[in-house]
Parts: C-alpha cells; sequence; structure tokens
C-alpha cells in the first residue's frame, strides 16, 4: 500500500510523457481510505462488503461485515449510519443506503441459520467481561474469535444492556436482538446472568481470569434540581423505556411532558403517544440547531404527532402545573433566560437529561480513576491504571452510540490480546482519504437509492417495528451505488484504456499489474480510473 509521502498528486499530467528511461513518471495501484469507513466508529470495511454484497455473494459479504461487527441486524436498525453522512455519493445524488443494506445482510443470516466462521486455536487464557451491552457482547465475540474462553457477568436479567432496555421496540424488535445475542453465545461465550459484579478484583480470583474488560454502559439518569410541590408523576426517560421493555405499560395520563433535547427525550415522547398519551410534549432549552438529537429522530417524532416546544426550560413543578420560562440562544450558543414565565399543565413529566454510569465499585479497585460523571480513564490501549482492567463503551469519555461502543469493544480486544501475549497491538495508520473530487466519474443516470418501507404515522399503533427492510434485489441494486472510493472493483477501464498494452489482467479478485517495459507514463489510465485506485508518481530514480 502507498503512503501519502509516496504519491506526487501535483504531477503536471498535460506535460509530454516520456518513454522507457525518460519516463519521468509511473502509474501505481494504491488502495485509499474509503470515506464511509473513516467515519464509521464500528471500523466496519464497508466498502469490503458492499462489493460483495454487490455481486449477490450475501453470504461473504456477511461474514465479511462480522469480522469487524457481530450485530448487524442491530445495527442496521439502530445505528445513526454516520457514513452515509461522510458517503462520497452525497457530492452526485444521494448517499448509498448503508444501513439498510447492512440490516438485509444481518437478516439473512438469521433467516438462513449462518454461523460464525471458526474462532483460532484456544489460547488457554480467560477474560471476564462485565456488562453484557454491545460494547461488552463486542469484546466477547472478538476475543472468542481470537481464541480466548469469555465469560460476561451482567447484572440484568437479560443481555443486551440499553440495546434492550434502552431502545423501543419499534426501532429494535427483541427478538432480533435476542438472535444475534443467541449467535455469540452459540460461538463460545459464556453470559452469566443477574449477577452484578462489585467485587472486581475478587471477582477477577475466583474466576481465574487473566484479564477483564468493564462495559457497564451508562444506565443511571441523571438529575437536575426542579421545585417541585405536590408533583404531577415525574419519572426518568430511562426508567421509563425499561419498564416498557420489560413489558409494564405505565399509566402516564393524557398530557406528557418531556424535559430533555437528545435521542432518549425523542424516544420517551414516541413511546408516551404508544402508551396512549393524546398528548406528548418536548421541552427543551435550546433550539432545533443546537439539540443532541439526530435531525431525522426529531422528524420521526413530529410525525407522530409529538410537540417539541424549543427555547424553554422547567423553572416548577407544582401539582399538573409547569412553570417555565423562555429561553433566547447567546451570541456564545448557550440559553440565555429571558425572564418571559409561562404555564403548561401535564399528568407526567419524564425528565431525559442525560445517563451517567454507575462505576461506583471500580473505585475501590486501586490504579482506577473514576471521573466525577461515572466515567473512567483509559490509555490509548483502553486499559485502566490498573494492569489487566480494561474498560470502554459509555463509561469511558467519548461520543455515546451503540456504534461507538461497539467499535471500543473490538479495539479493546485487540490490545487485550496483546497485553495477554505479553506484547502491544499498533494501530495501524490510515490510508489517505479518497475524495469526491478525486473521482474520475462517468456520467450516472440510474441514481435514485433503494427506499425502506414504513408504517404510516397514523397507523403506528403499539410496538411493532416502524421500518422494514430491502427485499434481496433492492439490497444488491442499493449496493452496487457505492463508488468504491479509492479501492479498485476490478472495472476494466485501465486495462481497456491502456495504449501500450501494458496493464495485466491478473483473475477474479487479483486485480492488475504493470508492465513498466512497456508503460509510457501518459496517465490515461490514471484519468479513466472511476474511484482513484490510480496515482501517478515521480519515476523511481535508479543507483
Amino acid at each position: 500500500m502507498l503512503k501519502r509521502s509516496d504519491m506526487t498528486p501535483a504531477v503536471d499530467l498535460t506535460a509530454e510523457p516520456g518513454a522507457g528511461p525518460a519516463r519521468a513518471r509511473r502509474p501505481v495501484y494504491v488502495d485509499l481510505l474509503p470515506p464511509c469507513q473513516n467515519a464509521c466508529p464500528a471500523g466496519e470495511d464497508i466498502q469490503g462488503w458492499l462489493a460483495l454484497a454487490q455481486a449477490g455473494s450475501d453470504r461473504a459479504a456477511w461474514e465479511h461485515l462480522i469480522a469487524d461487527n457481530p450485530l448487524p441486524a442491530t445495527h442496521g436498525r439502530v445505528c445513526y449510519h454516520p457514513c452515509e453522512t461522510a458517503c462520497n455519493r452525497n457530492e452526485l445524488d444521494a448517499a448509498v443506503s448503508i444501513h439498510a443494506v447492512e440490516r438485509f445482510l444481518g437478516d439473512r443470516a438469521a433467516e438462513q441459520g449462518w454461523t460464525f466462521p471458526p474462532a483460532l486455536a484456544p489460547s488457554g487464557r480467560r477474560v471476564l467481561v462485565v456488562g453484557a451491552g454491545p460494547s461488552g457482547l463486542s469484546c466477547a465475540y472478538h476475543l472468542a474469535r481470537l481464541g480466548h474462553a469469555v465469560e460476561i457477568h451482567e447484572a440484568g436479567p437479560v443481555a443486551g444492556g440499553m440495546l434492550h432496555f434502552g431502545i423501543p421496540a419499534y426501532r429494535l424488535p427483541r427478538a432480533e436482538l435476542a438472535r444475534e445475542i443467541a449467535r455469540i453465545e452459540d460461538f463460545g461465550v459464556r453470559i452469566v446472568l443477574n449477577r452484578k459484579v462489585d467485587d472486581l478484583p475478587g471477582e477477577r480470583d475466583a474466576g481465574r481470569f487473566d484479564a477483564v474488560f468493564v462495559a457497564i454502559g451508562a444506565g443511571l439518569s441523571h438529575h437536575v434540581e426542579i421545585p417541585a410541590r405536590d408533583a404531577a408523576r415525574v419519572l426518568d426517560a430511562v426508567s421509563l423505556l425499561r419498564d416498557v421493555s420489560a413489558g409494564e405499560r405505565p399509566l402516564l395520563g393524557r398530557r406528557v411532558v418531556v424535559y430533555g433535547g437528545g435521542n432518549t427525550a425523542m424516544d420517551a415522547a414516541r413511546t408516551a403517544r404508544r402508551l396512549g398519551a393524546s398528548e406528548a410534549l418536548i421541552v427543551y432549552r435550546r433550539d432545533r440547531a443546537h439539540m443532541p438529537a439526530h435531525g431525522f429522530e426529531a422528524d420521526e417524532a413530529l410525525a407522530e404527532g409529538v410537540q417539541i416546544k424549543w427555547l424553554t426550560t422547567i423553572k416548577e413543578i407544582a401539582g399538573d402545573a409547569l412553570t417555565v420560562e423562555r429561553m433566547t440562544i447567546g451570541a456564545d450558543g448557550r440559553p440565555q433566560p429571558t425572564g418571559e414565565i409561562e404555564t403548561l399543565s401535564a399528568d407526567a413529566v419524564v425528565l431525559a437529561l442525560g445517563q451517567d454510569s454507575d462505576s461506583g465499585f471500580l473505585r475501590r479497585v486501586p490504579g482506577v480513576a473514576v471521573h466525577p460523571d461515572g466515567t473512567v480513564a483509559v490509555g490509548a490501549d483502553m486499559m485502566t491504571g490498573a494492569a489487566g482492567v480494561f474498560a470502554g463503551g459509555d463509561m469511558i469519555p467519548a461520543q455515546r452510540s451503540v456504534t461507538v461502543a461497539v467499535g471500543h469493544g473490538k479495539r479493546a480486544a485487540r490490545h487485550i490480546d496483546a497485553w495477554l501475549r505479553g506484547a502491544a497491538h499498533a494501530e495501524a495508520e490510515p490510508p489517505p482519504l479518497a475524495t469526491f473530487a478525486m473521482l474520475h466519474l462517468p456520467v450516472f443516470s440510474d441514481a435514485d437509492p433503494a427506499a425502506q418501507r414504513e408504517t404510516p404515522p397514523a397507523e403506528r399503533i403499539g410496538f411493532t417495528e416502524v421500518t422494514a427492510g430491502l427485499a434481496p434485489a433492492e439490497a444488491r441494486r442499493e449496493a452496487q451505488r457505492c463508488l468504491s472510493c479509492g479501492v479498485c472493483f476490478e472495472c476494466d477501464n485501465c486495462y481497456a484504456a491502456c495504449p501500450e498494452d501494458a496493464i495485466v489482467k491478473l483473475g477474479p479478485g487479483n486485480r492488475y499489474r504493470y508492465d513498466y517495459a512497456k508503460c509510457t507514463g501518459c496517465a490515461v489510465c490514471y484519468e479513466q480510473c472511476p474511484c482513484h485506485a490510480i496515482e501517478m508518481i515521480a519515476e523511481p530514480v535508479e543507483g
């Protein structure tokens, strides 16, 4: 693979090329970094599995995908797909619907009963994972792939963590999640439920574990002091979503106010509607441009009849009356009070003000530094200050999302594996990014993305899944919209364009090589490569 320092994109391609010994530059094949992969917190080789999916090799695509992420059916439903935001195809028409193809492959695996490829030979080492949420499941799976014996201790009655208790079933059906967790168990990972870890050193010693990965998530609701007198029912969003996921139907009343502006607030308001509230109002102290929730989350909530009152903060709760104050956004982007007071009414108030990690037990572990918000300090190798104790997911300082947590699990597994072998895992330096401006694209006529069918808002009753998956033909066509940015996909453009027959085909999957005895450095191949998998570099100096 070519390094950035080896490239000379500033070469004048209009200059008169030389031939043979006088040639001033030569083409070389390169692999650049697709922007989708660069943006993926789980580090998936998206271009790689899309290439297999577009060829109709669904199982090979799934196996390529699960080398990085064992939960594709889950991620295809709940990931906020930053890969699509970064997709170069946005500059052309619309991003490839990567999450929809990922979901298709995950669902296909469940339908066909596909199992993970065999793991490496047993290493004889044992690793304890604390927490069966997305980060813990990911770490356990990757460690098992590397041949280690892994046991997860989970405090709750069901594996999945916030995937199960924090994400409503209309977004993530529990049967789909359970199937992917069961596959990890079938792979050899042992999950012990209702096993809360309070004494980590004792747990480690009792099980004779060689290393530990702690990923308990952030399941504690963050509270704010609001004066309340004979208040209407006040509860936190995490508890509400947890109770509903457990099969309960809390009585919220007709009018529900949700306080907060994140994705959890949107889920809580949509859940309140499904529980029978005729009015679900989100109160948030900033404006839409400054809300932490993703835009499409707010759009979906609004489509289902949720109302949002921006630039408003709750000052006091007295009975069913809420005293609120209008806010304004200051020059520093922070909300400022205006003194304008208003009264709202509600039967229930749901607080969705963020979550903290319940990591107090780690304060008793020598060397582990716990921050005030419950997050834990880790090094670049994801190890805490205690030897052999690693941490990741929502309990370390980072952006909080399912995909970030899964990426942490994979990274931690690689560092744990290296530590167990007395080595250090070195993160490979990524190649240069393939930007849209670098591509040499033909004219596209068939550009419309495949749309996932959705239940109309008026028909969304209960917690049945709202969004449907793609059919096989739709998934294959959507995968074919990938531009393969920076990665050769054997389109034969360079082979057909070369006037000197200097390009040798090496067979399907093996790409090409240059016969430099024939190459004149004319750069026609470079200009004809649609995905910028060819660079022109200065002719090496002999001697």
